[in-house]
């Protein structure tokens, strides 16, 4: 005996509705059908299933014996597809490359040497890196991570790390300079300065009662690697989010005279726009970015 192909999921649903509200014309309105598509639609399932699934009187519908068999399994194979669907929607979000745009420095300092351990975790999910988007680029950014000062109109914003902001320097410059005894001593010294970060010295100078100061010279660079480098070689001071020097401190290959520093109001956040849905991939990757960054600022503070 050949099998009858299944019946379709529209006249099951119209089915399922009409049982639970008892008349066409409520259950029209449900599953989006005119009144007389849905009769139809009980009609079709009727003769599909060679049996009458409602007993029609004037107050309305009520099922049959064969109808009250049947809801149950109609109600579930429903319910499977609704389940079915929603799983490869949620295949299909996993699946979608994250675009992750952000500085260079957070990508070579922070996360780049952690990232093996998250894509270890979740091997379905594929991150792309970018710390540029071209004029000709039509897609946005799922995620940023910026320095700045929130808030970010139309985005979410958490902080992740870089409000902790050390003076550094290498030892040969601060002894070709004869020493750094007072914060004022950086008057006479060449500052390194990224350009994008201008205000870390009124920040410093206010922290530490030099308002109106400025440096012997000021050389502007717009990487934090190009900074971190040229201190080391000795050709200035800096003003660096502590987090990004931490090795060169560690190492003795930068110093932070006197301990000095201050805590800027501008820092390092992840971004998403509001009005972006929810996916999976995406919200454990923020996850992952969160606590990482958390353990990072503390260990760094410590440090």
């Amino acid at each position: 005996m050949a099998l009858r192909p299944p019946p379709s999921s529209t006249a099951m649903r119209a089915f399922v509705t009409v049982a639970r509200l008892g008349s066409t014309a409520r259950a029209a309105g449900v599953v989006n059908l005119t009144q007389s598509a849905v009769s139809k639609q009980i009609l079709s399932l009727e003769h599909h299933l060679g049996t009458v699934l409602f007993e029609r009187n004037p107050v309305g519908l009520k099922l049959t014996e064969a109808g009250a068999i049947y809801l149950p399994y109609a109600e579930a194979a429903l319910e499977q597809m609704e389940r079915g669907a929603m799983r490869l929607a949620e295949r299909v979000a996993i699946a979608r490359p994250i675009r992750l745009h952000m500085v260079a420095i957070a990508g070579e300092r922070w996360l780049m040497e952690r990232f093996p351990v998250f894509a270890e975790a979740h091997p379905g999910v594929d991150v792309q890196f970018t710390n540029y988007v071209s004029e000709n680029e039509t897609e946005e950014p799922d995620i940023e991570i910026n320095h700045g000062t929130p808030p970010w109109p139309g985005k979410e914003a958490h902080y992740l790390f870089g409000r902790d902001v050390a003076l550094v320097a290498a030892p040969e410059l601060l002894e070709r300079m004869s020493g750094f005894r007072r914060a004022a001593d950086i008057q006479k010294m060449t500052l390194l300065q990224h350009y994008q970060m201008p205000a870390f010295w009124a920040e410093f100078t206010e922290a530490h009662g030099l308002r109106g100061a400025v440096p012997a010279h000021t050389v502007r660079y717009g990487y934090y690697s190009v900074i971190i480098r040229a201190a080391v070689a000795g050709l200035g001071v800096a003003l660096a989010p502590r987090c990004y020097v931490a090795e060169e401190l560690a190492s003795g290959a930068l110093v932070n005279p006197l301990d000095i520093g201050f805590t800027s109001v501008t820092g390092c956040w992840l971004t998403r726009r509001l009005d972006q849905p929810s996916r999976p991939g995406l919200d454990a990757f923020i996850a992952w970015l969160r606590t990482e960054a958390a353990a990072f600022d503390a260990a760094t503070r410590a440090a």
